[in-house]
């Protein structure tokens, strides 16, 4: 099971760190994927990591805001959010898929948990 956390209310140009915590003793053999959905819109990629923590993507408009990390002996995945905007409103989730590839399909992430909501004040 995962579960998303992190979420708030904050003001344009904070920070918001999301952390994704695991259960079960095979969190460490998989990829970990941020997705966020906002009102009326499909969910997106945002960012992933990789097993080993050793290989990461991001969405292009989150590069270089977005920065994810994960800490395996603590089963946890992090995504550090800075200079939000209010665009970047959205329920965020994260989601497992045991293989590589291509981050950003949806239907490629086997396990998703429940989201956290971020709110973006102008």
């Amino acid at each position: 099971q995962l579960q998303a956390s992190g979420g708030g209310l904050v003001q344009a140009g904070d920070s918001l760190r999301l952390s994704c915590a695991a259960s079960g003793s095979t969190f460490s053999s998989y990829n970990i994927g941020w997705f966020r959905q906002a009102p009326e819109k499909e969910r997106e990629f945002v960012a992933a990591i990789s097993w080993g923590g050793g290989r990461t993507g991001y969405a292009a408009s989150m590069k270089g805001r977005f920065t994810i990390s994960r800490d395996n002996a603590k089963s946890k995945v992090f995504l550090q959010m800075n200079s939000l905007k209010p665009e970047d409103t959205a329920v965020y989730y994260c989601a497992a898929r045991p293989k590589g590839g291509d981050w950003s399909p949806r239907d490629e992430y086997d396990y998703w948990g429940q989201g956290t909501l971020v709110t973006v004040s102008s």
